[in-house]
């Protein structure tokens, strides 16, 4: 057990690297596809590959969605979490069996692991580290190079603990949730621990209180705390360095999604309303209303603005700091599920879709929040859409389909 130098870790070789052997098509840079209705939009058979990047892309007509410009098969499933998709050092990685990486320019596979993870595992990155629970369900928690794939680190907090996994991270310490056993192997209670990422030793272990469960966790780390919802109607912030419990809040609605830290804020979607909480005591903000009979979904800010939809596919741009309305949007009320997941690249916001096969990609004017595009493969699966931006592509999963669009 140890830190980022454990050598005879390390040593364990990344399987199956280099490509896939799925050919090459570039749509090339400019191109422009059809909307989600036109008969005439892109299928989903075209494969990664190809040299260097032409960044010069041309803004499509309003209304006409951008072709991708590589497409690749990943080995995800439907038991992927919300963090099923990440990109760093530009590349992509998809979490599934194999975990995989593939060149956000090109689309071509870097590395790919079979048996890394457990299923559903989601991608957590932290310090330039993607940090896993071990397949092996030995209690081990391993850290992967993402440039690599391969295995730099490993750690554990303690034999009397079962399942632990990840749940947040930063550049000082992993953020653990396991259960604890008991003499007939059940695991009633629960603890919170952080572990050290330089040596790979226990800082602080916490249990949590009784009637908390394993399950349903959503964290964060932001200036010396940990936040995290769960499925028990909570809302709970610690303190990094020693683990103490700073304040808790009970919410009428279950919140397991993600949830918003801006600017000593935590922001969170409580049914009808949105909720800002103090960092630091816990003591209410702000509150904002739908006004309608729906519910907010998952918030998040992106270059000081916070976005979220409503479960009548709405979609809001808000003031973090007051919860004043920015602007909108009701255009996909009758065209696709709701949104729940944001990225944001120049003057436009992408927005991925819940599961519904006439979703997708939206990009929204930020400033306006007019609706300009949707991206839909045509497939007709209902799986729920990704995006995470890099730079000046987009990163797309829809089922077992990975896209790079032009974030144009």
């Amino acid at each position: 057990m140890g830190g980022r130098d454990a050598r005879s870790v390390s040593r364990r070789q990344a399987l199956r690297l280099g490509g896939t052997g799925l050919g090459l098509v570039l749509l090339g840079a400019g191109a422009w596809g059809c909307s989600p209705d036109d008969p005439e939009a892109p299928d989903a058979g075209s494969t990664p590959g190809g040299k260097g990047a032409d960044e010069s892309f041309v803004t499509p007509p309003p209304g006409r969605a951008p072709k991708p410009l590589w497409q690749a098969v990943t080995g995800n499933d439907s038991l992927s979490s919300a963090s099923a998709l990440a990109v760093t050092g530009g590349l992509a990685l998809v979490a599934g069996d194999p975990l995989v990486a593939h060149d956000l320019v090109t689309g071509r596979e870097k590395w790919s692991r079979k048996g890394v993870t457990t299923p559903g595992a989601g991608l957590l990155l932290g310090g330039g580290t993607l940090y896993l629970a071990s397949a092996e369900y030995d209690g081990d928690v391993v850290g992967l190079d993402p440039r690599s794939g391969k295995e730099t680190w490993r750690s554990r907090i303690g034999k009397e603990y079962d399942q632990p996994r990840p749940i947040a991270a930063d550049d000082r310490h992993v953020y653990v949730l396991a259960g604890i056993l008991e003499k007939d192997f059940s695991t009633p209670n629960n603890v919170i621990a952080a572990i050290d990422t330089a040596s790979g030793k226990v800082v602080w272990r916490e249990r949590r209180d009784a009637g908390t469960e394993e399950h349903g966790i959503t964290a964060q780390v932001a200036d010396g705390r940990l936040v995290y919802t769960d499925y028990r109607r909570n809302v709970t912030v610690r303190d990094t360095v020693t683990g103490r419990q700073l304040w808790t809040k009970k919410l009428k609605n279950s919140n397991w999604e993600q949830f918003a830290v801006h600017k000593g804020l935590v922001i969170v979607a409580e049914g009808r309303r949105l909720r800002a909480f103090a960092l630091d005591g816990g003591a209410e903000r702000w509150t904002l209303d739908t006004g309608d009979f729906t519910s907010f979904n998952g918030p998040r800010v992106l270059d000081g603005v916070l976005y979220v939809s409503d479960r009548l596919h709405g979609m809001w741009a808000v003031e973090p700091e007051s919860g004043k309305v920015v602007w909108r949007n009701q255009d996909l009320l009758e065209k696709a599920a709701y949104a729940w997941q944001f990225t944001k690249a120049g003057d436009t916001v992408y927005a991925a879709s819940e599961l519904d096969d006439k979703g997708g990609i939206h990009a929204f004017d930020a400033a306006t929040g007019k609706l300009r595009w949707t991206y839909n493969d045509g497939s007709g699966d209902i799986q729920r859409w990704y995006v995470v931006g890099g730079g000046k592509r987009l990163a797309v999963l829809h089922a077992e389909r990975l896209y790079a669009l032009p974030a144009v």
